[in-house]
């Protein structure tokens, strides 16, 4: 702008002064369109940033003994005129006897230090007895498996060079957004080295692990690329490919690249210990919904709402059941995915800071988080069988419920520490029933206060209403599993 400026104020003629403007309006108007055009313009080649980070890219090779027998085999029915065809077919190829062979699977991956690390999926090398690594150049080198983590699908080898190899870095995934450039590489369906182009189009998507954090792409992605880097337009990685989503088994557009920001931490973890290192809280929760937070008194429907909670750090930090965990250490907790993502990204150790909601208020408690890789499941107890009560029912909330009777608790298999009212039968109409309570359910509190007969949740039902509650919480039991279900009062 200062040069359409001067160039407009050497014109001649200073009393033309509408002119002036006019030609400054018009330069001015013609720069930022022509910005623009720049912004979105598609480029006209990734041609420039293959040759930057193609050597970086490996193809992997794994070999694994099959035992023998091991396969899949043609079922012939019994006595069928197949038979002996099938028998005498299978005889030749074992030569006469059962031995084991070998199998082999394709994959890729990428070189992250001039050293020889090299980043891949755990599935890709699972149960390998050996990993062979193709260069972009022609070589290859056998590699040794450093550490695996199967939560996130990440491996990491190491190859023995003898000279600084060509590698790539890990870019912060956080900034991409829906509708950015990735170019994806590796190995496809065996074809070798090859590259795809692509934009991202989904963000934080989740597969099935708890540490899920993928990256959605249109860049044509096949069996093959697992383990190969998605890169921006900058040659930084940031997803490693990992999955797709296809009813063939081939590319329809949606492929999922495990985040930078989570593969780095863990391969930084294995490339230290061998293993991964994440935080552990101890606790079980479910995600708070809108009714759940109604019944609760809470603003908003956030946070995680605390079920159970064992022996471990949260419980000898003060977090106690049916507390709502508001924020982690000044980061606000959406929900329960959210929490365990910054608990398993927190140092094991780490003394943190915790909000939760209880009984209306909020308060702020200082947890030290303990290991999740060695954290062990407390067994259940061992108390002594109580004195048989008599039966008393009744019919509340869309449910018949019954005392917790010796007969009820040895049908049930419960625990015989366990306590509360047994739901003997739903009312399929229901909004119990649509919440998922069913016979054989324990309601162990109403109110966040133990319940143990009908009488203790007549109260807690009118409290409530007499409280302005729309809705009674409700801790219920399954299988000697909790969680918590909200029941409207109406």
């Amino acid at each position: 702008m200062r040069d359409v400026r001067a160039l407009a104020l050497s014109i001649p003629n200073q009393e033309n002064r509408a002119a002036r403007a006019l030609l400054v309006t018009l330069m001015a108007g013609i720069l930022m369109l022509a910005q623009a055009v720049s912004a979105w313009a598609r480029p006209d080649s990734f041609a420039d940033l293959a040759d930057k980070i193609s050597p970086s890219v490996v193809n992997i090779t794994t070999t694994t003994v099959v035992a023998a027998g091991a396969g899949p085999n043609p079922i012939v029915p019994e006595g069928s005129p197949f038979e002996d065809f099938f028998k005498e077919f299978q005889d030749r190829n074992r030569g006469g006897g059962d031995r084991p062979r070998k199998a082999s699977a394709l994959g890729s991956g990428f070189v992250i230090s001039e050293d020889g690390y090299i980043v891949t999926n755990n599935h890709v090398i699972e149960n390998a007895d050996e990993i062979v690594i193709e260069f972009f150049s022609g070589e290859e080198l056998p590699a040794k498996l450093i550490g695996r983590d199967v939560n996130t699908d990440i491996a990491l080898l190491k190859v023995e060079a003898g000279k600084p190899l060509p590698y790539v870095n890990f870019g912060n995934s956080d900034t991409m957004r829906v509708g950015d450039w990735v170019v994806a590489m590796g190995n496809p369906l065996g074809q070798g080295f090859s590259v795809s182009a692509g934009i991202v189009s989904a963000r934080n998507r989740a597969l099935s692990g708890s540490y899920d954090d993928y990256i959605q792409t249109d860049a044509a992605i096949n069996r093959g690329n697992s383990g190969g880097p998605l890169f921006n337009l900058d040659g930084d990685v940031i997803g490693v490919n990992t999955a797709i989503l296809s009813p063939n088994g081939g590319s329809i557009g949606i492929g999922f690249s495990m985040a930078s920001n989570v593969v780095s931490k863990v391969v930084d973890q294995l490339k230290q210990y061998g293993e991964t290192r994440r935080g552990w809280l101890g606790v079980r929760i479910q995600d708070v919904t809108d009714d759940l937070a109604e019944s609760l008194g809470l603003e908003k429907t956030a946070g995680a709402l605390v079920t159970d909670v064992p022996d471990g750090p949260a419980k000898d930090g003060g977090i106690l059941q049916g507390d709502v965990i508001l924020s982690f250490e000044g980061t606000e907790v959406a929900d329960t995915r959210g929490l365990v993502r910054m608990v398993g990204n927190a140092d094991v150790g780490a003394a943190v800071r915790m909000v939760v909601f209880r009984e209306g208020k909020t308060q702020t408690l200082k947890v030290t988080l303990g290991r999740r890789e060695d954290a062990e499941k407390s067994d259940a107890g061992n108390g002594e069988p109580m004195e048989e009560a008599a039966p008393e029912k009744a019919d509340l909330l869309g449910m018949s419920l019954s005392v917790l009777s010796e007969a009820l608790r040895e049908e049930l298999k419960l625990a015989p520490d366990a306590e509360g009212l047994v739901v003997t039968a739903v009312d399929e109409t229901s909004v119990a029933y649509e919440k998922g309570m069913r016979a054989g359910d324990l309601v162990a509190e109403a109110g966040q206060q133990a319940v143990a007969t009908p009488a203790d949740l007549e109260a807690q039902i009118g409290q409530a209403k007499d409280s302005g509650r729309k809705s009674l919480l409700l801790l219920v039991r399954r299988a000697g599993e909790p969680r918590f279900v909200a029941l409207p009062l109406e």
